[in-house]
């Protein structure tokens, strides 16, 4: 892309406005807290220290709406008593401009490596050097700072006392992300209904399993609709996905392929009334027709084998979902009890052995795993995710931010960046007749971000949302002559709107800061000349040197992407050899080693497409993969993850015939995908001759089960569709061509 293009694109992502959900009681919340700090402020040590300490309760406020799933008090305190420390050093050391600079320096380059802990602690330690920039200059006296400080701290603390005491729907996010996530179900169970081999983004589960996160105190008062969804959610999309697929399913046309799509809208029905209801906290509603699919006689007399299997499976999975989501209650329980004989009330027919590869003539029992890696789902078997209390966050986000210290880490590229920046503004906002040089360096943290997009985006923000939001203030305090007790009712206003309006588009949120920032002066005393044209002009440097900086000392995402896919195919490929050794080593549904691969192959999938949306705006060349090869080997290592899901969808019991190939091939793909790993990182071409050697040993001819006798071949496929993307050479006509597939 060139710069003229990414220059339109992050600009216009700065200026667009999203559809979200509002939270206007989390707003007013925010709002009271601030109101209360100014004016005991005001009343116990005057205007001046009103402003110092709404800063406080303005950013305290802001830190508790950042990425939480239930507002920690802790971080709107320590917020708060961060900036009043932040606040006092800056005061004692104003006087002395070296002294100052330094200070600066080290303040700013520690808030940048602060990012390396998440988005949360990186935006209240760059906030917290933007607002003593401000609040440095409003104390007169070491005493005047020291009681600045602490109203700063009281306004944290007030934040913290309103977010306990005054609780707003208390478990809401938590519903929205599990509700979230079986709305997600449903509709990839709608596309397999016409997609058999729809991919899935498995981003809402991984959302639902962080909120699923809660201390032993929180685990104890969780609605009862909270409990074991998730887990359920996780199982079904395997069960999904084979019933679907009809390399283990069904033929794509015909009678039974008919019926599989049936089942599928009538779970996805289902699933969505769940959702609904956990979300909204009622009873679960079910169509009458949903739940009739599951209990036609039908059903066992069509399907046969894997896809009567899951099937049944789903059924029971759906009686689960819906017996959980109501609570406990016993208003579902006729409905619970006909799902959870999915799969018909009709005789079951005889399976061949060649299909079911675990009996002697004899259908296997229904209850055969479909995800063996996940607990069951009655009470007493769940396990609870335990979330890390507050102090227990300070050594991780230390070891974190010790990871990054290094040249080519790209937080400590933002942290050098930054803090160059910000020295550079405040020198040169000093020298430049205008007064309040601080507004320069101000701009610069706020805007600078880690990754080109967002900075950009949020420079352009920056500026359009201070242009309005000072003419709007400006226009306010001209036309009402307001003097101190309205200037602070208005910044109080502003903020609330702020709050309320803080995800749906950034050029609103800066407005509101910067009609709160000239309204907040204004209850100190100063006039809009003082502020509004200086603000407007200084913004603009500061801007423009955050850009520069950008420009000039990169972090391009578009250079690591090969690293991120290389580690991406070392983590599918460590989740995938440890599904096919369970064949071969069969232990029914303790299988903790294959949850805990797919969890880390997820995390590289979402580290990879994270990389993948940052690098598509950045202006600058592919450098060994371009943007074609990146989305086909993409789709291969997707379909290499979704095959990987079906033959984890049929686990063998403990008690199954082995399939002693299955070893071998286990350790293959580990091998050779760390091989292949290795071999991406270093832009060469991976080849599997050691999976395709794998594949040929003759006693393969033995494994009856279509599950993995077609599976290893499909993940064979995938692998080399992968070198086929990466390779930019056209393939020779001898090259020796991959085990042909059945079913796909």
């Amino acid at each position: 892309m060139s710069w003229f293009l990414a220059l339109r694109e992050t600009a216009r992502s700065g200026l667009s406005v999203q559809r979200t959900r509002l939270e206007p009681l989390l707003a007013l919340r925010g709002a009271a807290g601030l109101a209360i700090t100014i004016w005991v402020s005001m009343w116990a040590l005057g205007t001046e220290a009103a402003v110092s300490s709404a800063f406080g309760a303005f950013q305290a406020a802001i830190a508790t709406f950042q990425r939480s799933w239930r507002p920690r008090p802790e971080l709107a305190l320590a917020s708060g008593t961060s900036l009043a420390v932040s606040t006092f050093l800056g005061y004692i050391t104003i006087s002395h401009l070296a002294l100052f600079v330094a200070l600066l320096v080290l303040w700013t380059f520690a808030a940048g490596l602060t990012w390396a802990a998440g988005p949360t602690a990186g935006l209240i330690a760059s906030s917290n050097v933007a607002i003593m920039l401000v609040t440095v200059t409003l104390p007169t006296s070491v005493a005047q700072a020291a009681g600045h400080a602490a109203m700063m701290i009281f306004g944290g603390l007030v934040q913290a006392a309103l977010i306990v005491l005054v609780p707003v729907r208390r478990w809401g996010r938590h519903r929205d992300a599990l509700a979230d996530a079986l709305a997600a179900e449903a509709d990839y169970a709608r596309r397999l209904r016409h997609d058999p081999v729809a991919p899935f983004d498995p981003l809402p589960l991984m959302v639902a399993r962080e909120a699923a996160a809660v201390t032993p105190r929180q685990a104890r008062r969780r609605p009862a609709e909270l409990h074991g969804a998730r887990g359920l959610a996780e199982r079904i999309r395997p069960v999904l996905a084979s019933l679907a697929d009809p390399a283990v399913g069904v033929p794509e046309e015909g009678r039974a392929r008919d019926l599989v799509r049936e089942l599928l809208g009538a779970a996805a029905t289902i699933l969505d009334a769940a959702a609904g209801a956990i979300r909204r906290g009622d009873p679960v509603e079910l169509p009458p027709t949903a739940v009739a699919a599951f209990s036609t006689p039908a059903t066992g007399a069509v399907l046969t084998g894997p896809a009567y299997r899951a099937a049944s499976r789903l059924g029971r999975l759906l009686g689960d979902v819906v017996e959980t989501a109501s609570g406990g209650g016993t208003g579902q329980l006729q409905q619970v009890s006909t799902l959870k004989g999915g799969g018909g009330t009709g005789q079951r027919p005889p399976v061949a052995t060649s299909e079911s590869g675990r009996g002697t003539g004899q259908r296997p029992p229904v209850a055969t795993p479909e995800a063996s890696t996940s607990p069951p789902s009655s009470p007493s078997s769940r396990k609870t995710l335990l979330r890390p209390t507050f102090p227990a966050l300070i050594p991780a986000a230390l070891r974190s931010i010790r990871k990054e210290l290094h040249p080519n880490s790209p937080v400590t590229r933002h942290a050098t960046r930054v803090t160059a920046v910000t020295a550079t503004g405040y020198l040169l906002g000093a020298a430049l007749p205008f007064g309040h040089g601080y507004w320069a360096p101000l701009a610069a943290v706020m805007i600078m971000r880690p990754d080109f997009s967002q900075t950009y985006s949020r420079a352009v923000a920056r500026l359009a949302g201070t242009v309005i939001g000072v003419g709007v203030a400006t226009g306010a305090l001209q036309a009402t002559h307001a003097g101190p007790h309205l200037s602070a009712a208005l910044a109080v206003a502003s903020a609330a709107l702020m709050y309320l309006l803080m995800s749906s588009a950034q050029f609103v949120a800066q407005a509101c800061i910067a009609a709160y920032v000239v309204f907040l002066l204004g209850t100190a005393g100063e006039q809009w000349t003082q502020t509004a044209p200086e603000r407007i002009l200084l913004t603009v440097v500061g801007g423009v040197l955050a850009m520069v900086a950008y420009a000039v000392y990169p972090a391009w995402e578009t250079p690591r992407l090969r690293t991120l896919l290389a580690d991406w195919l070392a983590a599918q490929g460590r989740y995938t050899a440890a599904v096919v050794r369970h064949y071969a080593e069969p232990v029914g549904k303790a299988a903790p080693d294959v949850r805990e691969a797919l969890l880390s192959a997820r995390d590289a999938r979402a580290a990879w497409h994270a990389a993948v949306a940052r690098a598509a705006d950045e202006p600058v060349r592919h450098r060994g993969l371009s943007r074609v090869a990146a989305d086909d080997a993409e789709d291969a290592l997707t379909q290499m993850g979704r095959v990987t899901m079906l033959m984890e969808a049929h686990l063998p019991e403990r008690d199954a015939r082995p399939v002693p190939p299955a070893a071998g091939l286990a350790d293959a793909l580990r091998t050779a995908t760390e091989k292949g790993a290795k071999a991406v990182r270093e832009r060469r071409v991976p080849r599997w001759d050691a999976v395709r050697d794998a594949l040929d040993d003759p006693t393969w001819s033995i494994a009856d089960d279509p599950v993995v006798r077609h599976g290893s071949r499909m993940l064979h496929r995938c692998l080399t569709e992968l070198s086929e993307a990466l390779d930019p050479t056209p393939p020779s006509s001898d090259d020796r061509g991959p085990p042909q597939r059945s079913g796909t």
